[in-house]
């Protein structure tokens, strides 16, 4: 099955630490709506870029966007 992350981006000087603050959220949405899948993560891109992602199966990608609302997302590969 195909996997998609889905992708908050944050900006600014503290882009980091947002985007770890956003993770948390993440995690207890997944506790809470039992998702298959529990990969999230951070990535600091470049100064004053970070994101926060949440790894999805595509079945569940519809439901997880409308409620979260991700600014984009992509194909995840390991």
């Amino acid at each position: 099955m195909r996997k998609l992350k889905l992708i908050w981006d944050f900006h600014g000087p503290d882009a980091n630490k947002i985007a770890q603050h956003h993770e948390i959220h993440l995690k207890e949405y997944i506790a809470s709506e039992h998702l298959t899948i529990n990969i999230t993560g951070v990535e600091n891109l470049i100064d004053m870029h970070s994101i926060a992602f949440l790894v999805v199966n595509d079945n569940e990608m519809k439901p997880v966007r409308d409620a979260l609302k991700p600014h984009r997302g992509q194909v995840y590969t390991e």
